[in-house]
């Protein structure tokens, strides 16, 4: 593959903007903007945006692959937008990858060709890559690297990132939220314990199904549309194999669809260690479902959740007031909060002395109104 094809994650931007003709795009980390100093002040940096050049546009012409027949029609017939690297450039230029204070030389975001599909394997790569689908950036605020927690479940459920369905991702986004913000460590066990999978034989999106009475969180999406020709290439470099894959460079996920993911149907607690059992305990003393959606939003807030942990300095400061201001303050209607009142500092000073659900309610709104 050309350097044309691939979006590069270690030119500078300077180099960017002397070549015209590039077609690489330099993303930064999420917590800085790439940019220029122009007259001493600094100006945002856009990626140019060119025609479709004619290699690329020849690729369509090419014999489909085989030996997929095992994939349902609709995953194997479905193409990428970004087969295009205008298409993929353009998205990414508004779309943050990379997570905070992590480099961004660790992987190369690339075009996929226009016979590429999802399903599709390692067939002839001299590197390792997976597939990843816009959304899960741009909507699920899923970020690289992965965590142990979401790479954990990725294989206990046998599947590729793109195989999970990405409302079932959401899942898994709002439950380490959720965990995070009762001082829980997640788990993939904790996590899949509050639904059954049921693998089709036929190999198609895998869906996380709730489990009656026991799950804790609405669904993100009762339709999730317009992901499915949302597919690019994550090509791990060699500064970030320590973080995709094991000492014996084998993988620490699925990177390509499988032919048998998991199916989990009713699991008891007895299959849960004690530090699970403590997450699913915890859990289901939520009364009511919680807002998948809702939870996400935090992630976007000024003041993620997982700064929370610095709440235990302030104990025993203000307890309960917050509770107290969100259901009877001017204006709001009963059980809805009006945390845009209050700072930051009220709903963290407060936090030790809140109830799990009030907690979580509180964060919730709080990243709505943010």
């Amino acid at each position: 593959m050309s350097s044309s094809d691939s979006v590069s994650l270690s030119m500078s931007s300077s180099e960017s903007i002397k070549s015209g003709r590039s077609r690489g795009r330099h993303v930064e980390e999420e917590s800085s903007s790439s940019g220029v100093m122009v007259g001493g002040i600094p100006m945002e940096t856009v990626r140019e945006v060119r025609e479709d050049p004619l290699e690329e546009l020849a690729e369509s012409n090419w014999p489909a692959k085989g030996g997929y027949g095992w994939v349902a029609t609709d995953v194997h017939n479905q193409s990428s937008l970004f087969w295009l690297s205008r298409l993929l450039n353009s998205q990414l230029n508004c779309t943050p990858v990379i997570a905070k204070g992590v480099s961004g030389g660790i992987v190369s975001l690339e075009r996929v060709s226009a016979i590429d599909r999802v399903c599709h394997g390692q067939e002839r790569a001299t590197k390792n890559f997976f597939y990843m689908y816009m959304c899960h950036f741009s909507q699920l605020h899923v970020r690289l690297p992965m965590d142990d927690f979401t790479m954990g479940v990725l294989r206990s459920l046998n599947v590729a990132p793109t195989q999970l369905h990405p409302n079932s991702w959401a899942y898994m986004q709002a439950f380490r939220v959720l965990c995070q913000s009762l001082y829980l460590q997640p788990s993939p066990y904790a996590f899949i314990y509050f639904y059954d999978t049921r693998p089709r034989q036929s190999t198609t999106w895998l869906s996380l199904i709730s489990r009656p009475n026991i799950s804790r969180l609405v669904a993100f999406s009762q339709s999730f549309k317009h992901f499915k020709d949302g597919y690019f290439k994550v090509v791990v470099k060699e500064e970030g194999k320590s973080h995709f894959l094991n000492v014996d460079e084998s993988t620490k996920f699925p990177f390509s669809w499988t032919r048998t993911p998991s199916r989990y149907k009713d699991m008891g607690t007895d299959e849960l260690s004690a530090g699970d059992n403590e997450v699913v305990e915890t859990l289901m003393k939520f009364t009511n479902k919680l807002p998948t959606k809702g939870l996400i939003r935090v992630y976007n807030s000024v003041h993620p959740i997982i700064d929370i942990e610095g709440a235990r300095a302030w104990r025993d400061q203000e307890e309960g007031r917050v509770i107290a201001s969100t259901r009877q303050g001017e204006g709001c209607e009963e059980d809805e909060g009006c945390i845009t009142r209050f700072g930051a500092d009220t709903i963290i000073n407060s936090i030790d002395g809140m109830e799990a659900y009030h907690i979580v309610r509180t964060m919730v709104e709080f990243g709505r109104n943010s």
